[in-house]
């Protein structure tokens, strides 16, 4: 394919690769290529960033967690917080020219609670119906009070796809944002192309967004100085100075609300492994890890490491989990306790550059501990089936992070949740974690997501390493972009030229 062969281009090549436009076009270069283009079904993060353009949510949720209007214009809730009256805004439409009314509506969130591959039926457990009150108007009921509901409508859970397009969702999308689909070749490229009866399209001043998945981040930012792309995202931290030295290119640096860490299969199939089935060599394996190394070493000071699913800008976030030093005598003498001296086991990652140094440093670190440890770099979507299928020992993977921090943990850790590669089962973790969903009060509420946290900081199916900084880099001749924590890319007022 034609993308394979631009990965071992020159940059002089790369000039003349024809993938240079007019100035109605704007490229973007992803690091990793996405999965599916269903909201219902998807997992990855670059996902999410092609939806940013392609598909609208009911609401939009910024940094001070508070809901407001996308798709619906205004909402109400009953005294108890279990009825949430949702209005639409007036003269919506799909990308077929067909409404999206109430009706649209339910279908969409049923479809989302109850497609056997659906990802998004954790994120809405709560719901017990919806019903339709008239074209623009539709009720949902929830089994119990959710103050997660909101957040998560922001987001996968709440976006809207035409109905009619359900059955070819996942390659052909039909949905409500600022763009529509236009084509996508696996690996190369996704096209969209402008919505003229978008209701902010004036806004919007490109005719066609062109996304360009490049794992290698050296390749990414030669397109981009060659002028073949006009942004990218995740840049490697090594080529930061670079960057910032290049009068021809823009930083745009921004802390996420997500992370990068290692999720350890504890379950089937291979539960008889020595991590799986004794959490003191997991424990060993954390103490000889240095977080620090890894953001000085990889990161160039922007890896900020982490302990915890909730960065140190939430109210959620516990300040009594201080960041786990290495120590390579006591990851020794753990393992010595569990009758071990060495231990092997597998590290699937993503074929990256930034992940191919982790992945390396890691393997060195904990060697010294008594860990012998097997790299495996695979394309992003492979990895993701093999870790569906639990077909790993560990794996080096990310979460783009959301605001509320239900959407940070939940998912990932209880059990038989969409997410929960790890295989973790613990019910007074479900039981704390379920009961955060209901409870409103943010002081009680937080207690409930500190006590989760201790259990799962001494079991460990998830050894979180840093929060995940968003680098983006632009043409200098982009004007109007904003990074934001959630690492999307929003086109609105944005130009160039």
């Amino acid at each position: 394919m034609r993308m394979r062969k631009l990965l071992v281009l020159s940059v002089a090549a790369l000039a003349l690769s024809g993938m240079s436009a007019s100035a109605s076009e704007f490229k973007i270069g992803l690091q990793d290529d996405v999965d599916v283009l269903d909201p219902a079904r998807s997992r990855t993060f670059v996902g999410e960033v092609v939806f940013e353009s392609l598909c609208d949510s009911l609401v939009a949720v910024g940094p001070d967690l508070q809901a407001k209007p996308e798709l619906a214009e205004s909402w109400t809730w009953n005294d108890d917080h279990t009825v949430l009256t949702m209005k639409l805004k007036a003269g919506l439409k799909f990308h077929d020219g067909t409404p999206i009314d109430a009706t649209a509506v339910k279908a969409n969130i049923e479809r989302a609670m109850t497609l056997q591959d659906s990802m998004r039926k954790s994120e809405l457990q709560s719901i017990a119906s919806v019903e339709v009150v008239d074209p623009a108007t539709f009720v949902i009921k929830l089994k119990q009070p959710d103050p997660t509901l909101l957040p998560q409508l922001s987001n996968r859970a709440g976006m809207m796809l035409s109905p009619a397009s359900f059955d070819t969702a996942g390659t052909k999308p039909v949905c409500s944002g600022p763009y529509k689909f236009v084509d996508r070749q696996q690996n190369y490229r996704i096209t969209l192309e402008k919505f003229a009866d978008y209701r902010d399209a004036k806004d919007y001043s490109f005719d066609k967004i062109t996304f360009y998945p490049i794992p290698d981040t050296t390749v990414r930012l030669a397109n981009l100085r060659a002028g073949d792309l006009d942004m990218l995202e995740r840049l490697a931290p090594s080529d930061i100075p670079v960057v910032r030295d290049d009068a021809n290119l823009q930083l745009a640096l921004v802390t996420s609300v997500g992370y990068q860490g290692i999720t350890i299969n504890v379950g089937k199939p291979r539960g008889d492994s020595p991590l799986a089935k004794d959490k003191r060599v997991r424990q060993a394996l954390q103490l000889a890890i240095d977080r620090n190394a890894i953001n000085e070493v990889v990161g160039s000071g922007t890896f900020k490491p982490a302990q915890q699913p909730i960065s140190d800008t939430n109210p959620y976030f516990d300040k009594s989990l201080p960041v786990t030093t290495r120590d390579v005598e006591k990851a020794k003498a753990l393992l010595a306790e569990a009758g071990y001296k060495r231990v092997p086991f597998k590290l699937l990652f993503t074929n990256s550059t930034t992940s191919q140094q982790i992945a390396e440093l890691i393997q060195a670190m904990v060697a010294d501990a008594g860990f012998d440890v097997k790299l495996r770099a695979v394309e992003f979507t492979t990895m993701l089936q093999q870790i569906q299928s639990g077909d790993f020992d560990t794996v080096l993977l990310g979460w783009s992070g959301r605001y509320d921090p239900d959407g940070n943990i939940h998912q990932f850790v209880t059990c038989g949740a969409g997410l929960n590669y790890a295989k973790y089962c613990n019910k007074p973790v479900d039981d704390l974690l379920n009961k955060a969903k209901v409870t409103p009060d943010v002081t009680a509420r937080k207690k409930l997501y500190d006590d989760a946290q201790a259990i799962l900081q001494d079991d460990l199916p998830l050894i979180y390493l840093y929060y995940q900084p968003w680098p983006f880099v632009l043409s200098k001749s982009v004007k109007g972009f904003t990074p934001l924590p959630t690492g999307l890319i929003s086109l609105k007022g944005v130009t160039k030229g």
